[in-house]
């Protein structure tokens, strides 16, 4: 028994000894899955690290201009799209809340994301990333919908150009 110990003791020491301590710990991932530098803009380089951006749109959403885009890619059932929007306001609105879903407007079988604003350089531009309904109703629609800081709550729908 003493020889096992004695056998045993140096071994677990040279293995202590050999641990690569030096491995840096992962960054931990953001939300959509993978980490990033503080501040680095993973959706907009050259051609878009989810994709090249597909305008989908403007309009008037309550008392704001709304312009949406997502990152280029099949619109597939169970799976997100990466949703960027900029909301701006001519009157002084003040933005307090943007949500996003993809599917029907009475949202039936969809999930709301709250977006935020990913980049305070860039605060009027919101993202996220919007779940797909699966199945994916066939008259499906980006819905946006923008809450000012008086809680009025207005949407608008954009078509996904699949």
């Amino acid at each position: 028994m003493r020889l096992l110990i004695l056998t045993a003791l140096p071994l677990a020491l040279a293995l202590t000894a050999c641990k690569d301590k030096s491995t840096p710990t992962p960054a931990p991932a953001n939300h959509d899955g993978h980490s990033h530098a503080p501040g680095e803009d993973h959706h907009r380089d050259d051609a878009g690290h989810h994709g090249a951006p597909i305008a989908l749109g403007e309009q008037a959403i309550g008392a704001f201009t709304v312009v949406v885009t997502r990152d280029e890619g099949a619109i597939a059932a169970g799976k997100d799209a990466p949703i960027d929007v900029t909301v701006t306001s001519a009157t002084g609105a003040k933005v307090a809340a943007v949500r996003f879903w993809i599917g029907t407007e009475d949202a039936k079988g969809s999930v709301k994301a709250r977006a935020e604003v990913e980049d305070p350089k860039s605060p009027n531009r919101w993202h996220t990333h919007a779940e797909i309904p699966s199945p994916l109703p066939e008259s499906s629609r980006l819905w946006v919908e923008v809450e000012d800081d008086k809680g009025a709550v207005s949407a608008g729908s954009f078509d996904l150009k699949q």
